[in-house]
Protein backbone atom coordinates (compact mmCIF):
# COMPACT_ATOMS: atom_id res chain seq x y z
CA UNK A 1 0.00 0.00 0.00
CA UNK A 2 1.38 3.49 -0.86
CA UNK A 3 2.70 5.29 2.22
CA UNK A 4 0.64 8.39 1.48
CA UNK A 5 -2.53 6.27 1.66
CA UNK A 6 -1.44 4.85 5.02
CA UNK A 7 -0.91 8.42 6.24
CA UNK A 8 -4.41 9.42 5.13
CA UNK A 9 -6.07 6.36 6.71
CA UNK A 10 -4.32 6.81 10.03
CA UNK A 11 -4.97 10.57 9.97
CA UNK A 12 -8.69 9.84 9.61
CA UNK A 13 -8.56 7.27 12.42
CA UNK A 14 -6.79 9.70 14.76
CA UNK A 15 -9.01 12.69 14.01
CA UNK A 16 -12.30 10.83 14.26
CA UNK A 17 -11.48 8.87 17.42
CA UNK A 18 -9.36 11.27 19.50
CA UNK A 19 -12.28 13.03 21.19
CA UNK A 20 -14.74 10.13 21.20
CA UNK A 21 -14.77 7.70 24.15
CA UNK A 22 -13.33 4.87 22.04
CA UNK A 23 -9.52 5.34 22.33
CA UNK A 24 -7.63 6.87 19.44
CA UNK A 25 -4.38 5.24 20.60
CA UNK A 26 -6.05 1.84 20.63
CA UNK A 27 -7.47 2.35 17.15
CA UNK A 28 -4.09 3.52 15.82
CA UNK A 29 -2.34 0.47 17.29
CA UNK A 30 -4.87 -1.89 15.70
CA UNK A 31 -4.89 -0.04 12.37
CA UNK A 32 -1.09 0.08 12.31
CA UNK A 33 -0.83 -3.67 12.80
CA UNK A 34 -3.44 -4.32 10.11
CA UNK A 35 -1.61 -2.03 7.67
CA UNK A 36 1.80 -3.43 8.59
CA UNK A 37 2.93 0.00 9.78
CA UNK A 38 4.64 -0.46 13.14
CA UNK A 39 7.93 0.36 14.83
CA UNK A 40 9.70 3.65 15.54
CA UNK A 41 8.59 5.34 12.32
CA UNK A 42 4.96 4.50 13.04
CA UNK A 43 5.29 5.73 16.63
CA UNK A 44 6.74 9.02 15.37
CA UNK A 45 3.90 9.41 12.88
CA UNK A 46 1.25 8.78 15.54
CA UNK A 47 2.77 11.50 17.73
CA UNK A 48 2.85 13.91 14.79
CA UNK A 49 -0.80 13.46 13.81
CA UNK A 50 -1.93 13.89 17.41
CA UNK A 51 -0.75 17.48 17.01
CA UNK A 52 -3.34 17.86 14.25
CA UNK A 53 -6.08 16.75 16.62
CA UNK A 54 -4.83 19.20 19.26
CA UNK A 55 -4.98 22.02 16.72
CA UNK A 56 -8.57 21.05 15.90
CA UNK A 57 -9.83 21.59 19.45
CA UNK A 58 -7.78 24.79 19.82
CA UNK A 59 -9.22 26.12 16.56
CA UNK A 60 -12.84 25.30 17.43
CA UNK A 61 -12.54 26.85 20.91
CA UNK A 62 -10.21 29.69 19.91
CA UNK A 63 -12.65 32.41 21.00
CA UNK A 64 -13.37 31.15 24.56
CA UNK A 65 -9.73 30.09 24.98
CA UNK A 66 -8.48 33.52 23.95
CA UNK A 67 -11.04 35.13 26.25
CA UNK A 68 -10.01 32.93 29.17
CA UNK A 69 -6.33 33.62 28.56
CA UNK A 70 -6.92 37.37 28.49
CA UNK A 71 -9.13 37.10 31.57
CA UNK A 72 -6.43 35.13 33.41
CA UNK A 73 -3.88 37.93 32.98
CA UNK A 74 -6.48 40.51 33.97
CA UNK A 75 -7.20 38.62 37.18
CA UNK A 76 -10.71 37.51 36.25
CA UNK A 77 -11.78 34.89 38.86
CA UNK A 78 -13.57 32.53 36.44
CA UNK A 79 -10.59 32.46 34.06
CA UNK A 80 -8.13 31.77 36.86
CA UNK A 81 -10.40 29.06 38.27
CA UNK A 82 -10.49 27.34 34.86
CA UNK A 83 -6.70 27.53 34.58
CA UNK A 84 -6.26 26.00 38.03
CA UNK A 85 -8.77 23.26 37.24
CA UNK A 86 -7.01 22.36 34.00
CA UNK A 87 -3.69 22.22 35.85
CA UNK A 88 -5.22 19.97 38.52
CA UNK A 89 -6.72 17.79 35.82
CA UNK A 90 -3.43 17.52 33.97
CA UNK A 91 -0.93 16.88 36.78
CA UNK A 92 -1.90 13.33 37.89
CA UNK A 93 -1.64 11.74 34.44
CA UNK A 94 1.38 13.89 33.64
CA UNK A 95 3.30 12.62 36.66
CA UNK A 96 2.23 8.99 36.33
CA UNK A 97 2.84 9.03 32.58
CA UNK A 98 6.34 10.44 33.03
CA UNK A 99 7.21 7.80 35.64
CA UNK A 100 5.75 4.82 33.78
CA UNK A 101 6.22 5.91 30.16
CA UNK A 102 8.82 3.30 29.22
CA UNK A 103 7.01 0.43 30.94
CA UNK A 104 3.69 1.30 29.32
CA UNK A 105 5.24 1.61 25.84
CA UNK A 106 7.19 -1.63 26.24
CA UNK A 107 4.48 -3.89 27.64
CA UNK A 108 1.03 -2.45 26.91
CA UNK A 109 1.19 -1.07 23.37
CA UNK A 110 -0.10 -4.20 21.65
CA UNK A 111 -3.41 -5.38 20.10
CA UNK A 112 -4.24 -7.75 22.97
CA UNK A 113 -4.11 -5.00 25.60
CA UNK A 114 -6.16 -2.74 23.34
CA UNK A 115 -8.85 -5.38 22.76
CA UNK A 116 -9.19 -6.14 26.47
CA UNK A 117 -9.29 -2.44 27.37
CA UNK A 118 -11.91 -1.68 24.73
CA UNK A 119 -14.20 -4.41 26.03
CA UNK A 120 -13.66 -3.60 29.71
CA UNK A 121 -14.11 0.12 29.06
CA UNK A 122 -17.32 -0.56 27.17
CA UNK A 123 -18.73 -2.47 30.12
CA UNK A 124 -17.77 0.35 32.50
CA UNK A 125 -19.39 2.97 30.26
CA UNK A 126 -22.60 0.95 30.08
CA UNK A 127 -22.69 0.52 33.87
CA UNK A 128 -22.12 4.24 34.48
CA UNK A 129 -24.86 5.21 32.06
CA UNK A 130 -27.21 2.59 33.52
CA UNK A 131 -26.64 4.14 36.95
CA UNK A 132 -27.72 7.56 35.59
CA UNK A 133 -25.31 9.71 37.62
CA UNK A 134 -26.83 13.04 38.63
CA UNK A 135 -25.30 15.90 36.68
CA UNK A 136 -25.71 18.92 38.95
CA UNK A 137 -22.77 20.94 37.57
CA UNK A 138 -23.72 22.44 34.22
CA UNK A 139 -21.00 25.03 33.54
CA UNK A 140 -17.20 24.98 33.57
CA UNK A 141 -17.20 27.93 35.97
CA UNK A 142 -18.97 25.82 38.60
CA UNK A 143 -16.49 22.91 38.66
CA UNK A 144 -14.86 22.74 42.14
CA UNK A 145 -11.09 22.26 42.30
CA UNK A 146 -11.28 18.89 44.07
CA UNK A 147 -13.57 17.53 41.37
CA UNK A 148 -11.19 18.73 38.66
CA UNK A 149 -8.43 16.86 40.50
CA UNK A 150 -10.63 13.75 40.65
CA UNK A 151 -11.09 13.95 36.86
CA UNK A 152 -7.31 14.19 36.58
CA UNK A 153 -6.91 11.04 38.64
CA UNK A 154 -9.46 9.29 36.40
CA UNK A 155 -7.44 10.38 33.37
CA UNK A 156 -4.53 8.23 34.63
CA UNK A 157 -6.47 5.16 33.49
CA UNK A 158 -6.14 6.36 29.91
CA UNK A 159 -2.40 5.70 30.00
CA UNK A 160 -3.39 2.10 29.23
CA UNK A 161 -3.97 1.97 25.45
CA UNK A 162 -7.58 1.15 24.64
CA UNK A 163 -9.05 2.83 27.73
CA UNK A 164 -9.45 6.27 26.04
CA UNK A 165 -8.47 9.63 27.45
CA UNK A 166 -11.83 11.05 26.40
CA UNK A 167 -13.74 8.24 28.12
CA UNK A 168 -11.70 8.51 31.33
CA UNK A 169 -12.22 12.27 31.62
CA UNK A 170 -15.85 12.40 30.45
CA UNK A 171 -17.01 9.61 32.74
CA UNK A 172 -14.74 10.72 35.54
CA UNK A 173 -16.49 14.08 35.25
CA UNK A 174 -19.95 12.53 35.21
CA UNK A 175 -19.17 10.45 38.30
CA UNK A 176 -18.20 13.58 40.27
CA UNK A 177 -21.33 15.49 39.33
CA UNK A 178 -20.76 17.19 35.95
CA UNK A 179 -23.58 16.85 33.47
CA UNK A 180 -22.84 15.05 30.21
CA UNK A 181 -22.23 18.16 28.10
CA UNK A 182 -20.07 19.94 30.69
CA UNK A 183 -17.99 16.80 31.23
CA UNK A 184 -17.50 16.53 27.47
CA UNK A 185 -16.40 20.16 27.09
CA UNK A 186 -14.06 19.89 30.09
CA UNK A 187 -12.57 16.81 28.41
CA UNK A 188 -11.93 18.86 25.25
CA UNK A 189 -10.19 21.60 27.23
CA UNK A 190 -8.16 19.13 29.27
CA UNK A 191 -7.03 17.44 26.06
CA UNK A 192 -4.99 20.52 25.11
CA UNK A 193 -2.36 20.49 27.91
CA UNK A 194 -2.43 16.69 28.24
CA UNK A 195 -1.93 15.87 24.57
CA UNK A 196 0.45 18.76 23.98
CA UNK A 197 2.72 17.65 26.82
CA UNK A 198 2.64 13.98 25.81
CA UNK A 199 3.19 14.69 22.11
CA UNK A 200 6.00 17.18 22.75
CA UNK A 201 7.73 14.73 25.12
CA UNK A 202 7.65 11.97 22.50
CA UNK A 203 8.47 14.26 19.57
CA UNK A 204 11.63 15.63 21.22
CA UNK A 205 12.92 12.07 21.66
CA UNK A 206 12.30 10.98 18.05
CA UNK A 207 12.78 14.21 16.07
CA UNK A 208 16.41 13.45 15.13
CA UNK A 209 15.36 10.17 13.52
CA UNK A 210 12.99 11.76 11.03
CA UNK A 211 13.99 12.51 7.44
CA UNK A 212 12.73 15.31 5.15
CA UNK A 213 10.74 12.69 3.22
CA UNK A 214 9.07 11.57 6.45
CA UNK A 215 8.08 15.12 7.35
CA UNK A 216 6.37 15.65 3.99
CA UNK A 217 4.19 12.59 4.39
CA UNK A 218 3.64 13.27 8.07
CA UNK A 219 2.20 16.68 7.20
CA UNK A 220 -0.43 14.91 5.10
CA UNK A 221 -1.48 12.89 8.15
CA UNK A 222 -1.40 16.04 10.28
CA UNK A 223 -3.75 17.89 7.91
CA UNK A 224 -6.15 14.94 7.66
CA UNK A 225 -6.16 14.54 11.43
CA UNK A 226 -6.93 18.24 11.89
CA UNK A 227 -9.87 18.20 9.45
CA UNK A 228 -11.38 14.97 10.73
CA UNK A 229 -10.77 16.12 14.32
CA UNK A 230 -12.99 19.13 13.64
CA UNK A 231 -15.68 16.78 12.37
CA UNK A 232 -15.31 14.44 15.36
CA UNK A 233 -15.66 17.24 17.92
CA UNK A 234 -18.71 18.73 16.21
CA UNK A 235 -20.33 15.31 15.96
CA UNK A 236 -19.81 14.57 19.66
CA UNK A 237 -21.23 17.93 20.74
CA UNK A 238 -24.38 17.30 18.73
CA UNK A 239 -24.58 13.71 19.90
CA UNK A 240 -24.35 14.38 23.65
CA UNK A 241 -27.10 16.99 23.41
CA UNK A 242 -29.67 14.27 22.75
CA UNK A 243 -28.07 10.87 23.50
CA UNK A 244 -26.30 8.96 26.25
CA UNK A 245 -23.06 7.05 25.64
CA UNK A 246 -24.42 3.49 25.56
CA UNK A 247 -23.96 3.35 21.79
CA UNK A 248 -20.22 3.83 22.26
CA UNK A 249 -20.24 1.14 24.96
CA UNK A 250 -21.76 -1.39 22.52
CA UNK A 251 -19.30 -0.36 19.81
CA UNK A 252 -16.32 -0.81 22.12
CA UNK A 253 -17.45 -4.25 23.29
CA UNK A 254 -18.11 -5.57 19.78
CA UNK A 255 -15.05 -4.01 18.17
CA UNK A 256 -12.76 -4.96 21.06
CA UNK A 257 -13.97 -8.58 21.04
CA UNK A 258 -13.53 -8.79 17.26
CA UNK A 259 -10.00 -7.39 17.56
CA UNK A 260 -9.11 -9.90 20.26
CA UNK A 261 -10.43 -12.83 18.22
CA UNK A 262 -8.60 -11.67 15.09
CA UNK A 263 -5.21 -10.97 16.63
CA UNK A 264 -5.23 -14.00 18.93
CA UNK A 265 -6.21 -16.47 16.20
CA UNK A 266 -4.39 -15.20 13.12
CA UNK A 267 -1.26 -17.12 12.04
CA UNK A 268 1.97 -15.76 13.48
Amino acid sequence: MPFILICVILGVVEGLTEFLPVSSTGHLILAGHLLGFTGERAAAFEVFIQMGAILAVVWLYRAPLTGSLAGFFRGRPDARRLAVNLLLGFVPAGVVGLLLHRVIKAYLFNPTTVGISLVAGGVVIWLIEAGKPAGRISTLDAVPALRALAIGVAQCASLVPGVSRAAATIFGGMLVGLDRQTATIFSFYLAIPTMLAASTFDLVKIWSRLTPADLGMFMVGFAVSFLTGLAGIRFLLRYVATHDFKGFAYYRIVFGAAALIYFLTRPA
